[in-house]
């Protein structure tokens, strides 16, 4: 049975991977500004669902899952309020 430091270790790992393979598309949005085929419900979605799991990773808790989700929430924000201040524009 691995150890709960690997166990966190791996946890961790994985939560870099996610929440830098955002840092691309958060690039280009802030770059392009277009946000045209970036569905607002996915993003709302996502959002509200990353939300949840900080919440649940404060409760069990969970280092990890808090924090990889925080940053993982900022980026993600980020795109979702130039979706927002761009469907305000249209």
């Amino acid at each position: 049975m691995p150890s709960t430091l690997s166990i966190d270790l791996l946890g961790a790992v994985a939560g870099v991977m996610t929440t830098l393979s955002f840092v691309p598309q958060v690039v280009k949005t802030l770059r392009t500004q277009q946000t045209r085929d970036i569905s607002l419900s996915m993003w709302v979605l996502f959002c509200c669902g990353v939300g949840l799991w900080i919440v649940y990773g404060v409760l069990v808790p969970a280092w990890p899952v808090v924090a990889a989700n925080i940053p993982t929430l900022i980026l993600a924000g980020l795109i979702l309020a130039v979706k927002i201040r761009n469907l305000r524009r249209e």
